[in-house]
């Protein structure tokens, strides 16, 4: 049974935790702006000197994250506890494939991930000897079609997905993420490494986990609340996010059986 901490809020089973993973977005902020009741969570679980990692399926290094968040004044006490799915499988890539050619598929702003080794990435897809998925092209933003007729002759080659995620919201604007175009691929008969949530290697990178009491947050059960149970965490999903109007409409008991997920709490937003 899921249980409700609208009215009690996190504060009342906090110590029940040795460690907090938190999602971005969605929970500390909607893509433009901070919540501020999120925010003052996590001073609040600093002042009670908790461990918390936010854990994002952001296709970017940590420092570009850092900054984003600090153009929205999260100050940096906060901002140092930011680990992405980017940074996760930047550091698979230079082990692994740093004297590959890959084909990045993905906005230009998302190029900070592989500059380090830009003189890899073909313009070419017929050239490359891997793929790498940040998201979306911009022109081919909500056209799932064009990337099924672009890996057509390339299912051979593997892809590495930086973000797992379906879909987020961006205020009130619904957008794809890469994990829409690694689900093509994969139904086409392509493989995929994925890094991020809710596969365990981004949790592991993050911070040193072992034998602590965790808590998962997050607003989206494919992802957050998946990983959760994948690694016999606790979850808490906040229902103001991902599947508002789902769990309007069906609750929230009905809506986890769908996804094959298991919610230990649930908050309308995260408030302390």
């Amino acid at each position: 049974m899921t249980k409700n901490l609208d009215l009690n809020g996190l504060q009342s089973i906090s110590d029940n935790y040795d460690l907090f993973y938190i999602d971005l977005w969605g929970v500390i902020h909607n893509g433009i702006k901070l919540h501020e009741k999120a925010v003052i969570v996590l001073q609040e679980l600093l002042k009670k000197n908790k461990d918390f990692v936010l854990l994002t399926n952001a296709p970017r290094p940590n420092i570009t994250v850092k900054k984003f968040l600090q153009k929205m004044g999260m100050t940096q006490e906060l901002r140092d506890q930011v680990f992405t799915s980017g940074e996760a499988a930047l550091n698979h890539l230079k082990k692994n494939f740093l004297s590959k050619t890959f084909y990045h598929i993905g906005p230009p702003r998302d190029f900070d991930l592989f500059n380090s080794f830009e003189n890899n990435k073909s313009k070419d897809i017929n050239e490359s000897e891997y793929l790498l998925c940040t998201g979306l092209f911009d022109n081919y933003d909500q056209d799932l079609i064009y990337y099924k007729k672009l890996f057509e002759n390339h299912i051979n080659k593997k892809m590495i997905c930086t973000n797992p995620d379906l879909i987020v919201d961006r205020g009130n604007k619904r957008e794809l993420c890469a994990g829409s175009v690694a689900m093509v691929f994969e139904k086409m008969g392509g493989k995929v490494v994925y890094f991020g949530k809710p596969h365990p290697e981004v949790y592991n990178q993050s911070i040193n986990n072992y034998n602590k009491r965790i808590l998962a947050i997050g607003d989206n059960l494919n992802t957050d609340i998946k990983g959760a149970n994948l690694l016999n965490y606790d979850s808490l999903l906040i229902s103001n996010g991902i599947h508002k109007d789902e769990i309007k409409k069906k609750g929230i008991q009905q809506v986890s059986k769908e996804y094959e997920t298991v919610v230990n709490f649930i908050q309308t937003d995260l408030k302390w």
